[in-house]
């Protein structure tokens, strides 16, 4: 009797009636939120929207950010899986020290995240001169674009993949093992699959995270249209004289971020 009537309270609560304050502060932070988008899409999808799209200077910002999420998303993934896995499969000494650094660029300003690589793979920098005499010249270039970015949002893939490390038992892998599976096979043919909707998750985010750098590229790699001006250095550089390549790419980022946010609803959803 008292399991029924508090599930029918619970009912209740959750489909009562609304009381009007939550709903009043909720459409006015909608309205917040939706004013500015809607107003960016307005004017930035235009008559002229594809005549601005195929422009030089739109044309090339796209290009570098594509080339250079890409490269960067690889790297990513590469480096990560491995540390992801090993911070959510193994206990070892500095465990904890490597797991907080791995996060502090996730609470560093990107401009500051901008100048310690300059710092580090400057000419000037730590490791400056010998990459140097390797013949290796990183700052402003599109490898240091590719940096910037591997620097500011391979955390979000770490801690996604981490997520899905742990999200199953252990002992799904000691079968496998029991069963004649090798080390390797038991990665690549159980663990990475049980673990692919949070890889996933983490691979979209990274790449978001990278697609909008703006702080640590422009310190570290510069904005040279062409090698290094990516999409969000581009809107800023048109912002300051030619307001429609900024309002078309601000446009074009909006649908991706878009697109972001649902294909990350669509794989939580699975």
């Amino acid at each position: 009797m008292t399991s029924s009537s508090t599930r029918g309270d619970n009912g209740a609560r959750a489909g009562g009636p609304l009381h009007p304050l939550p709903v009043a502060l909720s459409l006015l932070m909608g309205a917040f939120l939706l004013l500015p988008v809607a107003a960016l899409l307005l004017r930035g999808l235009n008559a002229d929207f594809l005549p601005t799209l195929t422009s030089p200077a739109v044309t090339d910002a796209l290009r570098v950010s594509a080339l250079t999420t890409g490269v960067a998303l690889l790297c990513t993934l590469g480096l990560g899986t491995p540390v992801a896995y090993l911070l959510a499969r193994r206990r070892f000494p500095g465990r904890t020290v490597l797991d907080a650094l791995l996060d502090l660029p996730l609470v560093l300003p990107p401009v500051v995240a901008g100048v310690a690589l300059l710092l580090a793979f400057g000419r000037t920098g730590l490791l400056g001169r010998p990459l140097e005499v390797a013949g290796v010249d990183l700052a402003f270039t599109p490898a240091a674009v590719v940096l910037a970015q591997v620097f500011t949002s391979a955390p979000f893939y770490v801690r996604a993949a981490k997520a899905g490390f742990l999200a199953y038992d252990p002992d799904v892998e000691a079968a496998a093992r029991v069963d004649g599976a090798g080390r390797r096979a038991t990665f690549t043919r159980v663990t990475l699959p049980l673990a692919l909707p949070f890889l996933l998750e983490g691979a979209v985010l990274a790449w978001a995270r990278s697609l909008g750098e703006f702080g640590a590229t422009l310190l570290f790699a510069g904005s040279l249209q062409g090698s290094t001006r990516t999409v969000p250095l581009a809107i800023y550089s048109a912002a300051e004289s030619d307001l429609a390549p900024a309002l078309v790419l601000s446009a074009v980022m909006v649908v991706l971020a878009f697109g972001v946010l649902l294909l990350l609803r669509l794989l939580a959803r699975r």
